[in-house]
């Protein structure tokens, strides 16, 4: 934060090295980075039987249960667990650590044990692509590290060498896992990290070693393979693939994959036939085994060597069957020239897509890849002919394509050359009607835009004689944005009206764009210069090279920081948690190594805001005066709302059980017990997902529901040390949480129901002068994606006594654009831009986790029936209805609790509840409904799904009209029907239904 004031504080300067400036923060800090020591969390992943073995580290491959943790839990006699149950475990631990520099880690760790501390970690799994297979959902699960010392000889009394202990858990349906790791608030402060821990498909166990699926790993990153290699864009599927993989090694048929975004990698050489297929049809200058193009996705990996395109399906037994695995590289589109690959960065409909341009024979074509639980198919677009003949032209060719997930539309930018002359175009092309649409003729030259930061393209603009080389598109879904780019940037908020943003020089060309998809994009040209741009806004800033990179470089030099060296070569750049990483080799001392390292847009930007300074003489000594360029001096956010209703996360809370050892150390049958009830916690999650309702609205209710009475006799034996097997298992840290609070901070989206609304407030402390006087200085205004869909207001309120100005702010679903469907299903994507008047680029605050900007907060908005909302038969209610309405109630022979009878003479009354798994709500269902028999059978075995004809005939009632087949099933007295009078509309007011049948089961 900035103290309040004009100018930042001044500060007595006898000596200045100017190459490096020191930056003054403000006084009224919170906290900075350097009030702590340097510590950092460490995890590594150690095999099930593993684990205890010091220095030793897992790959996450294996995804079958481990059933060896049954053997312990027969042990425990006199606990709160269900002797007949199969208790099974995961089969890895996440072993935990953390370093500061300049220390010891055992010495550390063992450190941080003694004053308490102990770590928690929140793992949060990502639902697969295909919906249609697997339940949305945002299922998290926060966790306690158990301290686990190790075995072997020590001199101390108590413990030498230590680590920290918990299950991995591993959920049907997800692969990918986000692990945050924070402290309990004992001992040394060391920030939260997160880490992406996923299952890597594309490993194998040979012997005693795992290998690679697809390939041979090379262990050896030798400086031929980086240096003077240009750098490549990142290209996945965002927050869905597993593994990420990086090509443009120079002559090598290798690619980098990583499972961790980078934080550890491997090199592996892949094992492809590298044929080079050369006709009239296909020109190829020359042979070069590089991979040129690389693309990840869930389940499979995209590969284009030379005009080759390869594909590689990894084994995810969570996700789909074994057969779908590939047990070599597939060469597709084999009688095709590729001349480049296409990212399609979002899935939609269950279906994650690539796509394949086309040159020679088919230039004018796309190649539409589409690829569904590991099954890859390909579609050559447009459908009725080339795109030259849709759009009536001689010759043409496709340069770039984007895909509009969930819309059905292709973007493409397409050099037409006709009569001679040449020029490139956006097109539109509809994939369901076939239709394409000629957006925007992009301008032969650079307009003349000198002095301004922006100019408007509205045709009477003057132009210079640089000429305009588009080279690319790039789409945001979420506030659909369009940029034009190549040694210039077009953007478009409608793909009607065209801004030229002027700050970017003519004379570089952009190589390839970065987006966070939370308001960032970082541009990367040709030259390996970075430049920043916030969505919203028109200025373009140069991060490097700059005077800010040369203050930041040099800092890191003198504190002789691992991941900077004077000679360093980019590989890539990405976006993760909406921070943007680089990733650098690094040579010296005639060795490389490659690194990570966070790009810390706003401390450059810091920097060269400070270049702006002047020297004054106060007591006859210089000072540094700087300005202060935010209009604010404090921004903070209030009055959230807890989260869980908006953002749809899951929670649940699961601890180490009790352990009676007075060394307070997990051993390995304690560690196993905690494997065996979170595979228990987990499956009794799965095992929820049906189509009626428990009793007891939560999923762990009937694990404990016949225990907890005996709560009392469990914790008087592990008050005497009785407890069987030395573990006490406390029943109340298993549990769902309901009621989370918010952490001052926006969530990182929000899902909006029909007409549903978000509020928060937004406080200002002005600059100078009253709250009053600075009202109309301190403005916020919104930028709406879909502005017939949604809506914000802001009220604004001034406090005297604070000096503050306070902003309500509220976002509001219009009830337009609601299409009602399936929870989770279908989900519009939009988002509102939050922004502050003159904020951006100028407003900083410093914290723990280092500077944050200020005053621009975009959240990416779902409108349309949230995940995690359910309807379920109500059976309860039900069964105590029909029971006083028929004065009777016969259930089945040999009864099931969760599948009841109903006797076929007696009228049947159902009833049903609109649950909220994510906040615990439920009430009754008091709408209308549509009540088909869909299924049956003699007996449970021999169920099965009716055909669409058969449906018709067993509950439509226009079986009673001739000619009919008497296979009605069920008849009612309602009258109300469906317009085509095809079925009967039921509600909880309707008369009950009459079942013609023996017997009527309701099942799953």
């Amino acid at each position: 934060m900035f103290p309040p004031g004009s100018v930042w504080p001044r500060v007595r300067v006898l000596r200045v090295f100017w190459a490096l400036l020191a930056v003054p923060l403000a006084s009224s800090r919170v906290w900075e980075s350097d009030d702590f020591q340097d510590c950092t969390w460490k995890v590594v992943l150690n095999k099930f039987d593993r684990v205890g073995d010091t220095h030793m580290s897992d790959r996450f491959y294996d995804q079958e249960p481990v059933d060896t943790v049954d053997s312990v839990f027969s042990m425990l006699v006199d606990s709160p667990i269900d002797p007949q149950e199969k208790y099974l475990g995961f089969p890895y631990y996440l072993k935990i650590n953390y370093s500061c520099e300049g220390q010891p880690s055992e010495d550390l760790v063992r450190s941080g044990h003694l004053m308490g501390l102990k770590p928690v970690v929140l793992v949060t799994f990502q639902s697969s692509v295909n919906f249609y297979r697997w339940k949305i959902e945002q299922l998290q699960i926060r966790m306690e590290a158990a301290p686990f010392r190790y075995p072997g000889l020590c001199l101390a009394e108590e413990v030498c060498s230590m680590s920290w202990f918990m299950p991995m858990p591993i959920q049907n349906g997800s692969v990918v896992m986000k692990v945050e790791v924070t402290s309990n608030g004992l001992g040394p402060f060391i920030p939260n990290k997160r880490f992406r821990v996923n299952i890597n498909g594309f490993l194998k166990k040979q012997q005693d070693t795992v290998e690679f699926t697809l390939g041979s790993e090379l262990f050896d990153l030798t400086p031929q393979y980086f240096v003077n290699a240009s750098s490549r864009p990142l290209w996945y599927t965002l927050d869905q693939s597993p593994v990420l993989i990086l090509g443009g090694i120079p002559n090598e048929k290798a690619i980098l994959l990583s499972d961790t975004n980078f934080e550890t990698f491997s090199l592996v050489e892949l094992s492809i036939d590298s044929c080079w297929v050369d006709s009239f049809y296909c020109p190829q200058a020359d042979f070069s085994a590089t991979i040129y193009d690389a693309i990840s996705t869930e389940s499979t990996l995209f590969i284009r060597q030379n005009q080759l395109v390869y594909y590689f399906t990894g084994t995810y037994a969570t996700l789909y069957d074994r057969s779908h695995s590939s047990g070599s590289w597939v060469r597709v589109l084999a009688t095709e020239c590729i001349k480049r690959l296409c990212p399609v960065l979002f899935h939609s409909n269950g279906s994650e897509y690539v796509m394949a341009l086309p040159t020679g024979k088919h230039e004018g074509y796309l190649h539409f890849g589409t690829i569904t639980d590991g099954r890859v198919s390909f579609e050559m677009l447009p459908k009725g002919g080339s795109l030259c003949k849709h759009m009536f032209v001689g010759n043409c060719s496709i340069t770039w394509a984007e895909y509009l997930s969930g819309e059905y539309i292709l973007l493409l930018l397409v050099e037409v050359e006709d009569f001679n002359t040449k020029s490139f175009r956006v097109v539109r092309y509809n994939m369901s009607s076939d239709v394409t649409e000629v957006l925007y003729i992009i301008p032969d030259f650079i307009p003349d835009a000198e002095g301004m930061e922006f100019l408007m393209m509205v045709g009477a603009e003057m132009y210079t004689s640089s000429p305009m080389v588009p080279k690319g598109l790039f789409f945001n879904t979420y506030n659909n944005l369009l940029f034009i780019w190549g040694n210039f940037l077009l953007q478009s908020y409608n793909a009607e009206n065209y801004t030229y943003l002027a700050g970017f020089p003519k004379e570089l060309s952009i190589k390839y764009l970065v987006n966070s998809f939370g308001g960032d994009i970082a541009v990367i040209t040709e030259t390996e210069e970075i430049w920043y741009l916030l969505e919203g806004d028109y200025r373009v800033y140069q991060l490097f090279p700059s005077r800010g990179w040369s203050i930041h470089f040099s800092l890191q030099m003198l504190q002789q920081s691992s991941l900077y060296a004077a000679n360093e070569t980019t590989v890539t750049f990405f976006y993760e948690d909406r921070e943007l990483y680089q990733l650098v080799y690094l040579m010296g001392h005639g060795q490389g190594r490659l690194v990570k390292r966070l790009v810390p847009v706003e401390k450059l930007l810091l920097y060269q805001q400070q270049s702006h300074y002047h020297l004054e003489r106060q007591g006859g000594h210089p000072v540094l005066s700087f300005t202060n360029q935010c209009p604010f001096t404090m921004l903070s956010l209030a009055n959230l709302p807890n989260p869980q209703a908006y953002t749809r996360e899951e929670r649940y809370l699961a601890r180490p059980p009790h352990i009676l050892e007075r060394s307070g150390f997990h051993s390995k049958k304690s560690l196993a017990v905690y494997q065996g009830l979170l595979y228990y916690l987990l499956w009794l999650h799965s095992k929820y997902n049906k189509p009626y309702a428990d009793p007891v609205h939560d999923p762990t209710w009937r694990w404990w529901k016949n225990k907890k009475q005996d709560q009392d006799y469990y914790l008087y034996l592990e008050r005497n040390w009785l407890s069987a097997g030395g573990v006490h298992i406390d029943m109340a840290s298993y549990e769902k949480i309901y009621n989370l609070k918010s952490e001052y901070q926006l969530p990182q989206f929000i899902f909006l129901d029909k007409g549903n609304s978000y509020e928060f407030s937004l406080k200002m402390r002005s600059k100078e002068g009253s709250a009053f006087q600075e009202q109309s200085k301190l403005a916020v205004g919104f930028g709406l994606a879909d502005p017939h869909c949604i809506e914000a207001f802001a009220k604004q309120e001034a406090t005297v006594l604070r000096n503050l100005v306070q902003f309500l702010i509220t976002l509001r679903d219009k009830k337009l654009c609601y299409d009602q469907g399936i929870s989770g299903h279908h989900l519009m994507k939009t988002s509102v831009m939050v922004k502050v008047r003159g904020s951006s680029g100028h407003c900083f605050q410093s914290t723990h986790f280092g500077l944050r900007m200020q005053g621009n907060m975009m959240l990416p908005v779902f409108i349309g029936c949230p995940p995690g909302k359910r309807l379920a038969f109500d059976i309860t209610y039900t069964l105590e209805y029909n029971r006083l309405l028929n004065k009777q109630y016969f259930d089945c022979a040999h009864p099931d609790p969760e599948m009841p009878c109903f006797l076929f003479r007696d009228v049947f009354y159902p009833f049903f509840l609109i649950q909220d798994l994510v906040t615990g709500d439920s009430g009754s269902f008091k709408g209308r409904y549509v009540l088909k028999v869909v299924g049956g059978g003699p007996t449970l075995d021999s169920l099965r799904d009716y055909s669409e004809e058969e449906i018709y005939r067993f509950n439509s009632p226009l079986e009673t009209v001739p000619p009919r087949t008497k296979s009605r099933i069920w008849t009612t007295k309602t009258t109300e029907t469906t317009e085509d009078g095809a079925f009967h509309i039921m509600s909880p007011q309707s008369f009950g239904i009459d079942l013609s049948l023996a017997a009527f089961t309701l099942t799953e």
